[in-house]
């Protein structure tokens, strides 16, 4: 009994250690556009509040514009750097987060149904989100945000056939 839960163990070890696959690379730029949509009203807004000399010259404008630099340039590489995901024969790992940490292991035999979702700047990048639905409440769809289109339509199919193969 003990050699077998070491066993077990251990490839489970091994399962969890495996390399993750890493996003597509034009998710970084996708997070950077997110990242300068949300900073632009802060811009603008230091910039009503410069034009109104409150302060003197550089008071508002210089703390925002690096704020904002800093929130689109190193933010977005730091998120998509922790960020990842491993298909396995039977299961889906996702792996995301920076500060708290998430990885969730989804069996095959527990998806519902999967859906492609596409927003338009997703759309404007060639990327698409795979979201998996799974059996119960708690954690019910994990959704994969940063797939390439024709990586997320083929990971789409690869669980429904391993879905189909379960049912029949």
């Amino acid at each position: 009994m003990q050699g077998q839960a070491a066993e077990l163990g251990d490839r489970t070890v091994d399962d969890d250690d495996a390399a993750l696959t890493q996003l597509a690379p034009a998710h970084v730029n996708l997070l950077r556009t997110q990242a300068a949509l949300a900073a632009a009203p802060l811009v603008v807004g230091s910039l009503v509040l410069e034009t109104a000399d409150l302060l003197p010259t550089g008071m508002f404008v210089v703390p925002v514009l690096l704020a904002a630099l800093f929130l689109v340039l190193r933010v977005p590489l730091r998120r998509h750097a922790a960020r990842g995901y491993r298909m396995g024969g039977d299961r889906l790992r996702v792996v995301r987060g920076l500060l708290f940490r998430s990885d969730t292991v989804v069996p095959f035999g527990r998806v519902q149904h999967i859906d492609v979702t596409q927003g338009p700047l997703e759309r404007m990048f060639g990327l698409s989100t795979l979201v998996v639905h799974t059996a119960g409440t708690h954690n019910a769809s994990v959704s994969l945000p940063g797939l390439a289109a024709a990586d997320a339509a083929a990971m789409r199919e690869a669980i429904r056939a391993h879905i189909r193969r379960d049912t029949v």
